[in-house]
């Protein structure tokens, strides 16, 4: 958790949030580091839904390592040619890439102040990148936290329309192992998300 979070009065529910969209956001955007298995190790979880796919994500990054982690990445999302899944918003939403579902997320990035990493080749409508995003709102990344509505309006314009058929999609992969109980915390996720969003 960023010392700047609690400096500037974030809520214990928002920085579990972030915190969630920071772990999903690193473990969709790029295969699992060492690091970041045994962090998943510590995971646990009650006996709801989520917290038995918390429990099974926990119990498959103890029995897997970085190299058979890194061919399960890379049969989903990269393959030979392309990976069993395509985790873009504009191929989700046009069935194609760069459409403009990107070319809207690129207005909202200039128009909150989230500048792209030149560094990365990924375009920015890879679910992973709208989780580092999300997370990045919430605590305040881009000039001090985002406001309820603010988060909304991001979520709604880039994340709700498609992220729960992508979360679906990977769950039911062939190729998902370690990431299938992942696409079951994101479906449960967004659920959640969604559900708290159209109260506000």
């Amino acid at each position: 958790m960023p010392v700047e979070a609690n400096k500037i009065g974030i809520s214990a529910e928002d920085r579990m949030r972030a915190n969630l969209y920071g772990l999903l956001g690193n473990i969709l955007f790029c295969p699992p580091s060492k690091e970041i298995l045994a962090d998943l190790k510590g995971l646990s979880g009650d006996e709801t839904e989520m917290g038995n796919a918390f429990n099974t994500l926990s119990k498959l990054a103890s029995t897997i390592d970085e190299n058979t982690v890194l061919d399960e990445y890379n049969n989903l999302f990269i393959g030979m040619g392309r990976g069993e899944l395509l985790p873009y918003g504009s191929y989700y939403l046009t069935g194609f890439l760069n459409e403009k579902p990107l070319a809207k997320l690129r207005n909202s990035m200039r128009e909150l102040g989230i500048i792209r990493n030149e560094t990365v080749k990924e375009p920015e409508d890879h679910i992973g990148s709208l989780f580092e995003m999300m997370s990045g709102l919430i605590l305040g990344r881009y000039g001090g936290p985002a406001d309820i509505s603010m988060q909304k309006e991001f979520y709604s314009a880039h994340i709700e329309p498609w992220a729960a058929h992508f979360f679906t999609d990977l769950e039911a992969a062939r190729s998902s192992r370690l990431y299938q109980p992942v696409g079951t915390i994101g479906r449960l996720f967004i659920e959640i998300e969604t559900n708290a969003y159209s109260m506000e």
